[in-house]
C-alpha cells in the first residue's frame, strides 16, 4: 500500500514499545468515524497532514482513503516525518512517492507553514495525527500553520480528533507570547488537558490565526472518550517517546532538553531517566549511544550519572504530580553549575523566564507551581466554549 516499505516497518518496529493487545479502550478515534467524514470528500481534491498515527486500525489512513477511491493529492509531513521516525529538529524535504504518485510536503524545515500554491491545488485537507497533550510537542503548530494556510486560500479543513493520553490535567504557565516559538505558539499552560480538535476550535474562536483569519473547520470528534479515559497509545508518537512511562513523564523531563542534562536520548528508555556526567553517583547509569531516532544525543559515548524513573512510582502517581519540575531543581542544584545549566530553548519550552529565574533563586517546585496556579484557572475558564468532551 501507500509507501509501503517505511509504514510497514514502522509498525513492526513500533508495536514491540505499544503491543496490540495493550489497548483495552473503547475511544473510537475520529478517523475511525469515516461516515462523518467521508461524504466530504467525494469528489473533492483531498490533502492531508498525517504521520505514522493516522491510522485505522491496522491500516494506514492514506491506504484507506485510496481504498475508499478518495482523490488524495498530497501528503503533507510533520516534525519527525511522515514516517515518525526522523530525528527531532531534523530538516525534513519533500519526496513523490515512487508507486502512487502522490507528492509528500514536509511541514518541517524551511516551510513549516505549507505554501499556497500547494493548498489552493486542493478543495479539502485532513489533518490526523495522534498528539500527546503538551504545547512544545510540535504537532500543534503543524495543525495551527495548516489552519492559516487554509484560512488564506479559502480551503476547508476537518480534523480528525484522537484522544489526549495526557488530558486528565492541565499543569504549567502559560505561554508569555514574548517567547513565541515553534515549540509554543499560543497563550496555553504546557499541559493543556485539550484535544487537538479542541485546540483547533479555540484557534478559530480566539482568532489566534495570523490577521485574526478564521478557518472553515470541521472536527470529526472521538466517540467514548472523556477528559478522565486512560487512553493507551497503539503506537510511539514520535521516535523518543516509547511507551506510555516516557509519555507521563514527558512534561516533567521535557524542561531537561533546555539544560546540559541528557533525558536519554540514545538509550533504550528516553525520557523515562535523566543524568549528566558530573551528577554524583548514586548507582544508576546509562551511557547515549548514536541510535536511530537519535544520531547524536547529548553526552554521546559518556556515562551519564542521575536517575532510573522507570519504576518505583505507579503512573497514576506520575500523572497525580503533573508538571514536576523538583527533578529539574534537583539537577541544577547537585550540578552547582548556577546560569550554565541552562541553555535557550529553557525559556521557550516554559514559555516564560520566571521559572529559570525562580530556580537560579532557590525556589522550590511547590512555590514555582504556585505562581501560575491562577493563570490555570483563567485557562480553564477560556477554554471551555471550545471543548467537545466531558471533564
Amino acid at each position: 500500500m501507500f509507501i509501503k516499505f517505511s509504514l510497514s516497518l514502522s509498525i513492526l518496529l513500533l508495536s514491540a514499545f505499544f503491543p496490540a493487545g495493550a489497548q483495552v479502550n473503547s475511544v473510537v478515534p475520529g478517523a475511525e468515524r469515516m461516515e462523518e467524514y467521508l461524504p466530504l470528500l467525494s469528489g473533492k481534491k483531498t490533502g492531508i497532514l498525517t504521520n505514522h498515527t493516522g491510522r485505522i486500525g491496522s491500516a494506514h489512513i492514506v491506504d484507506t482513503l485510496l481504498v475508499r477511491g478518495v482523490d488524495v493529492q498530497a501528503v503533507f509531513a510533520p516534525e519527525h516525518g511522515f514516517g515518525g521516525d526522523a530525528v527531532a529538529g531534523e530538516a525534513i524535504t519533500g519526496y513523490r512517492d515512487p508507486r502512487t504518485g502522490i507528492p509528500v510536503i514536509s511541514t518541517y524545515g524551511a516551510n513549516k507553514k505549507p505554501k499556497r500554491e500547494d493548498i489552493r491545488k486542493l478543495d479539502v485537507v485532513l489533518f490526523d495525527i495522534q498528539d500527546v497533550g503538551l504545547r512544545f510537542y510540535t504537532y500543534l503548530s503543524s495543525m495551527h500553520y495548516m489552519m492559516e494556510a487554509c484560512a488564506e486560500a479559502g480551503v476547508p479543513m476537518i480534523v480528525l480528533d484522537r484522544p489526549n493520553p495526557n488530558g486528565m490535567y492541565i499543569d504549567g504557565p502559560v505561554l508569555d507570547m514574548k517567547l513565541r516559538s515553534f515549540v509554543g505558539m499560543h497563550p496555553i499552560p504546557v499541559v493543556h488537558g485539550m484535544t487537538l480538535g479542541e485546540l483547533a476550535r479555540m484557534i478559530n474562536g480566539e482568532r489566534w490565526l495570523e490577521g485574526a483569519l478564521r478557518c472553515d473547520l470541521h472536527v470529526v470528534p472521538c466517540a467514548n472518550y472523556t477528559r478522565q479515559t486512560r487512553y493507551v497509545l497503539p503506537e510511539r508518537p514520535s521516535p523518543n517517546l516509547p511507551n506510555m512511562r516516557s509519555v507521563y513523564l514527558y512534561p516533567s523531563l521535557c524542561p531537561f532538553e533546555g539544560s546540559v542534562v541528557s533525558v536519554g536520548r540514545g538509550t533504550p528508555f528516553p525520557f523515562q531517566v535523566y543524568g549528566h556526567p558530573k551528577l554524583p553517583d548514586s548507582g544508576f547509569s546509562f551511557t547515549p549511544r548514536a541510535v536511530p531516532g537519535a544520531v547524536n544525543p547529548p553526552w554521546k559515548g559518556q556515562p551519564c550519572y542521575g536517575k532510573d524513573l522507570r519504576t518505583g512510582l505507579p503512573d497514576e502517581m506520575v500523572i497525580a504530580k503533573g508538571l514536576d519540575l523538583s527533578y529539574v531543581i534537583a539537577a541544577y542544584r547537585a550540578l552547582g553549575m548556577g546560569e550554565k545549566f541552562f541553555n535557550p530553548m529553557f525559556d521557550k519550552l516554559m514559555g516564560v523566564s520566571y521559572v529559570r529565574q525562580m530556580i537560579v533563586e532557590g525556589r522550590d517546585a511547590d512555590r514555582i507551581r504556585a505562581r501560575w496556579r491562577d493563570d490555570v484557572e483563567r485557562f480553564r475558564e477560556r477554554r471551555r466554549p471550545y471543548l467537545l468532551y466531558e471533564e
